[in-house]
C-alpha cells in the first residue's frame, strides 16, 4: 500500500527567499516526494482549515481569535518570528488540520505523514519560535476529546526542545511527551516534558543513535500507546545552521528507521510530522525531509 500523505499547497505562505524560516521547503518537499514516486494520488489527502473549536482545545481563546483575525500583538509576532497576516494565519490553520487528518489516517492505515507540522514551540497562551499553532497538541487533544484514543505518546526529535507541547499537555494524563534535543539550543528556558534528554553540542550519529536506541524500549514498557506522534525534525543535521548537532544523512535515515520500526513492530499507529530544518540550501533541506517519508513508506 502507498504511504498516506497529507499536503496542501498553502503550507507555503510565500516568504522571501532570504527569510530565516525557509518557507519554500514545503513545495520543494512535495516535488521531491513526487519525483521519488512516494506521493501517490490515491493516497494524498488535503486538509481544510482547522475549526476554531479544535484550536481552542490547546490554545487560549483570545490568542486563537487574534490569529484568525490577523490581529496578533506585535510583541507576540516578534516571538513567533514573523507577522501573522492572512497567509500565515491560513497556513497555521491548514498545517494543524493536516496533522489531525494524518493522525486519523494513521489510526486507519497504521502510518501516515503530514508534509508540515511539528510546530512545537507554540504554547497555550501564544506562538513562538516560528510556530503559530501547536499542531501535535491540537491533534492530541482533538483525538482525546472524540474518544478516538486513550493514550498518546509524543516522540519529539527536533533539535529544539518541545517546550510548547510540554506546556499544553502537562496536565493531560493521557498524553506523554518525550523530547530529545540539543542542550544549549533554543529555547533558553525549557518547559519540562514528561521525559527530556539533552544532548551536548556536536553529538554525531553513533552517540545519538545509541541514546535513542536505549530509550525507545523504555517508552514502550509503561503503557500501551494508541498512537505515536513523531516529530522528525532534520535540524539535528550537521549542516543545519540552527542545529549544533552533527548527524549525517545516513544518521537521519537510521534514526527514522529506528523510530518507525520500533512502534510498527508493536502494532502502534504512527503519525509523522516534519518538524524543523533550517538551511540556505533549501533543495538539500527538502531532500532531508524526504527521509521520513522514505522510511515510513517501507511500513505502509
Amino acid at each position: 500500500m502507498p504511504l498516506q500523505i497529507v499536503h496542501h499547497p498553502d503550507y507555503d505562505a510565500g516568504f522571501a527567499v532570504n527569510h530565516r524560516f525557509p518557507m519554500s521547503k514545503y513545495p520543494l518537499l512535495m516535488e521531491a516526494l513526487r519525483n521519488r514516486g512516494l506521493a501517490v494520488q490515491d493516497a494524498l489527502s488535503t486538509p481544510e482549515p482547522a475549526p476554531p473549536a479544535w484550536l481552542k482545545l490547546a490554545h487560549a481563546e483570545d490568542y486563537v481569535d487574534q490569529v484568525l483575525a490577523c490581529e496578533v500583538p506585535e510583541k507576540i509576532e516578534r516571538e513567533i518570528g514573523f507577522p501573522v497576516g492572512q497567509r500565515v494565519s491560513l497556513r497555521a490553520q491548514l498545517a494543524t488540520a493536516g496533522t489531525v487528518l494524518a493522525a486519523r489516517l494513521a489510526l486507519r492505515h497504521g502510518i501516515a505523514c503530514n508534509t508540515a507540522g511539528g510546530s512545537h514551540h507554540a504554547r497555550r497562551g501564544q506562538g513562538a519560535g516560528f510556530c503559530t499553532f501547536n499542531d501535535v497538541a491540537v491533534a492530541s487533544l482533538a483525538l482525546l476529546a472524540e474518544r478516538a484514543v486513550e493514550n498518546i505518546l509524543v516522540v519529539d526529535l527536533d533539535v529544539h526542545q518541545g517546550d510548547g507541547t510540554a506546556d499544553i499537555l502537562k496536565d493531560e494524563p493521557s498524553a506523554f511527551t518525550f523530547s530529545m534535543h540539543g542542550e544549549r539550543n533554543y529555547p533558553a528556558r525549557k518547559i519540562a516534558s514528561d521525559l527530556d534528554i539533552a544532548l551536548p553540542d556536536g553529538t554525531g550519529d553513533a552517540a545519538y543513535l545509541d541514546r535513542l536506541g536505549a530509550i525507545l524500549p523504555e517508552l514502550s514498557e509503561g503503557r500501551r500507546w494508541d498512537i505515536v506522534f513523531y516529530n522528525a525534525g532534520v535540524d539535528v543535521h550537521a549542516e543545519d545552521r540552527l542545529g549544533r548537532l552533527a548527524l549525517s544523512d545516513n544518521g537521519l535515515r537510521a534514526r527514522d528507521e529506528m523510530v518507525i520500526a520500533h512502534f510498527k513492530a508493536r502494532g502502534i499507529p504512527l503519525c509523522g510530522v516534519i518538524g524543523g530544518g533550517y538551511s540556505t540550501d533549501v533543495p538539500a533541506l527538502a531532500a532531508r525531509h524526504t527521509i521520513l517519508f522514505e522510511a515510513a513508506a517501507r511500513y505502509a
